[in-house]
């Protein structure tokens, strides 16, 4: 699951000076493909770098992460429209207004119809997106309350939830292959 040998390359592959640019090219793709995309959207800059940090030598499945980062509602749809393949969304909920996160849920539930990636509501304000009522009304995978969500806590809904998005891609291409 993590593996804490610095040999490991999470992010880029260096490129050999002797290749030429198409050589580097997909060294770059089988690299991105060697990493679960995780969009972080948060208004504080200090919860992206948190997360970043506590979770920098995670890897599930041979993977290790590509953070995508987002500040706001309307970079997050951009994140998300350009990275469709995004496997989980950390989200906070109270951003540039107090549901910006929720519409950003339906923007990807409902306008982009990505039922694939996995989303995690992280909220520092309960009181403004009652859990029940949003476990209930939108398509989310998991609840934090920010205070709740230990290093220890963040790495096992990050394997529950790599797992989940995983398998629906295998039930996907099965379904798929069977057309």
């Amino acid at each position: 699951m993590t593996d804490n040998c610095n040999d490991d390359l999470i992010f880029f592959d260096e490129p050999d000076s002797s290749g030429d640019a198409s050589d580097e090219s997909k060294d770059a793709k089988r690299s991105a493909a060697r990493r679960w995309k995780i969009l972080v959207v948060d208004d504080e800059p200090e919860v992206h770098s948190i997360t970043t940090l506590v979770l920098k030598n995670f890897r599930y499945d041979g993977k290790g992460l590509e953070f995508l980062h987002a500040y706001n509602a309307g970079e997050a749809k951009e994140k998300i429209i350009q990275y469709p393949d995004t496997a989980v969304i950390l989200l906070d909920v109270v951003m540039e207004s107090n549901d910006s996160g929720l519409a950003f849920v339906e923007f990807v539930r409902k306008v982009q119809k990505n039922p694939f990636v996995r989303i995690i509501l992280r909220t520092g304000q309960p009181g403004q997106a009652p859990e029940e009522r949003v476990i209930v009304e939108y398509d989310i995978n998991d609840y934090k309350e920010k205070t709740e969500l230990s290093s220890q806590k963040l790495f096992t809904v990050m394997v529950s939830s790599l797992r989940t998005y995983r398998d629906i891609l295998v039930i996907e291409a099965n379904r798929l292959g069977l057309r």
